[in-house]
């Protein structure tokens, strides 16, 4: 039996499947500290967000909660897969690795690479093999190799978080947003790039088509999910009708999610963002 451990920056809510789980990452506004997922849901996250005027700190999952989640997988009879987010953006991965020393063979840690959508296509490719009867070291063996297909872009509304996190200077937020600036970011080699800066959300849409395309598109075949920051997806919702011919021929319908605060955090509400495995090597 094969169970899968992920952290809650893969933004999965609503989990309903005993063999996948997620442990929260900790989420702090001024001295009060939560625990993503479980005492802070994403709507929680987004107006407190709003109603700061400094960012939230987000922690990593630390070693003792994955070693007990490992013992108690461990003494049920269970084989453990860990997806993690990004080594480059948490140390949650260097907490699982350590913790995962005491278990030799029967825990493997797999670096996604990514966060949130992009996190939560390899959690979801992982449940998609074992559903499939592979054996562990397959499947961790094809997680490695198919992770680097996963692209994770989005268009952003604002400028004013990446300017809060020291990503961006002040003078250059506020000169995007006299111009209306909206950027298209990515998680390339495991940390966040700006790809591309368009002038309103029109271009901004294209610029995110673009970006897709340049990939060589979707491999609907795999997982894929779409998501947004804040308290509504009506930006979302409009891009996907404004680009139905990348969807259309290929699924009846798409689902959107949320996307929490390890992304939140920094490019806060308004941006949009698909996750997939690229079509192209």
């Amino acid at each position: 039996m094969i169970k899968i451990i992920t952290d809650s920056a893969s933004d999965i809510v609503d989990n309903k499947r005993e063999d996948l789980v997620i442990l929260p990452v900790s989420i702090t506004f001024g001295r009060e500290e939560f625990q993503d997922g479980i005492t802070l849901t994403h709507e929680m996250f987004y107006e407190k967000l709003i109603e700061c005027d400094e960012l939230p700190v987000t922690s990593q999952v630390p070693p003792f909660a994955f070693e007990e989640a490992f013992r108690q997988a461990v003494e049920e009879g269970y084989q453990v897969i860990v997806v993690t987010l990004s080594s480059k953006l948490s140390g949650t991965w260097q907490s699982a690795c350590i913790a995962a020393e005491s278990f030799k063979d029967k825990v493997h840690v797999v670096d996604s690479a990514n966060a949130s959508l992009g996190q939560h296509a390899l959690v979801e490719y992982a449940l998609r093999l074992k559903d499939d009867g592979l054996a562990l070291g397959e499947i961790v063996k094809r997680l490695e190799a198919d992770k680097a297909r996963i692209r994770l872009v989005a268009l952003l509304d604002t400028l004013e978080y990446l300017k809060k996190g020291g990503r961006i200077s002040k003078a250059a937020a506020m000169a995007g947003s006299l111009l209306s600036i909206k950027p298209v970011i990515a998680i390339q080699n495991g940390e966040v790039a700006i790809l591309g800066k368009a002038r309103g959300s029109k271009q901004g849409n294209n610029l995110l088509a673009e970006q897709i395309a340049k990939t060589g598109g979707i491999d609907f075949g795999k997982p894929f999910f779409l998501g947004y920051t804040g308290l509504d997806d009506s930006m979302l919702r409009k891009y996907i009708a404004d680009h139905e011919a990348l969807w259309k021929s290929s699924v009846e319908a798409l689902d959107t999610s949320s996307v929490g605060g390890t992304i939140g955090t920094h490019v806060g509400p308004g941006a949009i963002g698909v996750a997939f495995f690229s079509g192209g090597k």
